[in-house]
């Protein structure tokens, strides 16, 4: 290992907890927005998860490379069940829906690193740029996400993960091309990896293609998620049949839209709940469930806890010293 990388498991690293973090900055449409700097839109953090993650299926515009600490987790990318345990690297793309389902064993911690494509492309990219993106970017749902520890791959890209969090914020010019430098060392490790499986394929245009196809429903859920909201209502948003709509639904996000949209009104219930002093039948009601004990039902169903522990449980991280959520951004 390089000299000047943290230790692995190092307790001055800044840890943050995962759900608390990323869940309140995922809109209707399940895409996580982070808030880079614009000017260059890389990041590295250290993420804790608890044994049930608090955070829904989502996709995001960014790249991600993620770096197993410890712990054992079981991915949900699509409609695929994945394992990585501690030491394993994990890549995605910006197309594929995914989370952490669940955590086996001890905490899992990771690091993560987040950039925007344009950091590498720039302005006007050529077939090099465009090379060095291809293992984030010809993702399919065959595609091997996770990295074993034993190819010796993901320590490799750890040490430059660490490299690039030693130069940020990059304010100078010398950081920053050292940034990038870094970066581009670690994809290469990724293209070296992929090239050997032989598993890089053209860019998934169509996936893309299909998102944008339910963009009207994501925004008409963003306005309307506290009324009643069937499965025709939906399919006529998009002019589709009933039958039609839920295999494109299913077939793109990889999950139901019923799902979907229970997860998302809890979600929605999840913030009102850490940043208001509604009750929570005022809650309930507002996220659009009429029987409060059913919206208590599906909320202890997908959060391991009933509302009311699960405010309590928000408030100790906060008096704890871990960050609150991201400010609410609907």
């Amino acid at each position: 290992m390089y000299a000047g990388i943290r230790p692995l498991r190092g307790n001055d690293l800044p840890w943050e907890q995962a759900g608390t973090k990323i869940e309140p900055q995922v809109t209707a449409d399940g895409i996580h927005i982070w808030p880079f700097d614009e000017d260059f839109p890389i990041d590295v953090r250290f993420l804790e998860f608890g044994r049930q993650p608090h955070v829904r299926l989502r996709r995001h515009d960014y790249l991600e490379v993620f770096y197993q600490c410890s712990g054992k987790a079981v991915w949900e990318i699509r409609q695929r069940s994945l394992e990585s345990e501690r030491g394993a690297l994990v890549a995605l793309g910006n197309s594929l829906y995914h989370r952490i389902r669940r955590c086996v064993g001890p905490s899992l911690r990771g690091v993560v690193l987040y950039f925007l494509p344009r950091l590498i492309l720039g302005d006007t990219p050529g077939s090099e740029e465009v090379e060095y993106l291809a293992p984030l970017l010809d993702q399919d749902e065959t595609f091997p996400h996770v990295i074993a520890p034993e190819t010796g791959i993901p320590e490799r890209a750890y040490e430059w993960v660490m490299r690039i969090h030693e130069e940020l914020p990059a304010r100078s010019n010398r950081a920053r091309l050292a940034v990038k430098t870094y970066l581009r060392m670690l994809l290469y490790l990724l293209v070296e990896h992929y090239e050997s499986l032989g598993v890089l394929k053209e860019t998934g245009d169509e996936r893309q293609r299909s998102i944008s196809r339910l963009q009207p429903l994501f925004e008409f859920m963003d306005r309307h998620y506290g009324e009643k909201i069937s499965v025709e209502r939906a399919a006529a948003v998009l002019n589709m049949s009933r039958s039609r709509f839920m295999h494109f639904f299913r077939n793109t996000t990889g999950q139901s839209f019923v799902t979907y949209l229970t997860r998302f009104r809890i979600a929605r219930a999840e913030w009102l709940l850490e940043n208001t002093g509604k009750s929570i039948s005022e809650i309930s009601y507002e996220v659009g469930f009429c029987d409060q004990s059913y919206f208590s039902q599906k909320f202890r169903e997908l959060t391991h806890m009933s509302p009311s522990r699960y405010r309590n449980h928000v408030r100790g991280l906060r008096s704890s010293g871990f960050p609150g959520p991201a400010t609410d951004t609907h």
